[in-house]
């Protein structure tokens, strides 16, 4: 019997927390490998672990694997969250494009210029409000059914899902002109997976804060 997956980053958001909202959505229990100094990054580099010198890298199934979207693919691929065809695989990552297109502005405000912050935070509500949410909005309302493709949960709706409370936590209000991502929201929490995952103790992380941020330099050194 294959072991659990393993994940290998800091113990932090980032690049691997949708790694995590996969594989907890799709009912998959999976370890965690925190790197806490430089030292534990060179280390993994040094055996010959990472292809391209970097993490995320989740070992599942024999293989190293390392390249977020590679590692999304394979565990949308392996746990039937990828779409029935060629079609719906490709809807489902142009969505999980979008979403990531915000996500990353997300993720990356902490790590601007404190003189930056103010026009950064503004850029990120803008295209929420006007340009991401109102993109999925139009999406969900052009076909009437519960999820983005195919009227079946796909690693789409999980990604989006994550991002609504990452916006969320930024700004609440944001959501509020738009209904039907408020009902997909409150769909997807209610599975089994995810609300346990959204419980806390869970092993979805908090928020970045200053905390995190300063260890996350420490072991990649920026």
């Amino acid at each position: 019997m294959a072991g659990k997956p393993k994940l290998y980053y800091f113990n932090g958001r980032g690049r691997m927390e949708s790694t995590r909202w996969l594989l907890a959505a799709a009912g998959v229990e999976f370890e965690e490998k925190f790197l806490e100094m430089a030292e534990d990054l060179e280390k993994l580099r040094n055996d010959g672990d990472l292809l391209f010198q970097q993490v995320p890298m989740v070992e599942i199934d024999g293989m190293k694997l390392v390249q977020t979207r590679a590692i999304l693919n394979y565990i949308a691929n392996k746990y039937n969250l990828n779409g029935k065809d060629i079609k719906e695989r490709a809807l489902i990552d142009m969505y999980s494009e979008g979403v990531s297109d915000l996500n990353e502005m997300i993720m990356l405000f902490p790590l601007c210029p404190p003189d930056a912050k103010e026009a950064k935070m503004a850029n990120i509500k803008e295209r929420t409000r006007n340009r991401y949410f109102p993109a999925f909005e139009k999406v969900l309302k052009s076909h009437g059914q519960d999820y983005l493709v195919g009227n079946r949960l796909s690693r789409a709706d999980i990604h989006l899902v994550e991002l609504i409370y990452s916006v969320e936590e930024i700004d609440p209000s944001l959501l509020a002109s738009f209904p039907l991502l408020k009902a997909l929201k409150a769909r997807i929490s209610n599975l089994p997976t995810v609300k346990k995952f959204l419980q806390p103790g869970s092993q979805r992380k908090p928020p970045f804060d200053e905390k995190q941020l300063e260890k996350a330099r420490k072991i990649f050194r920026f």
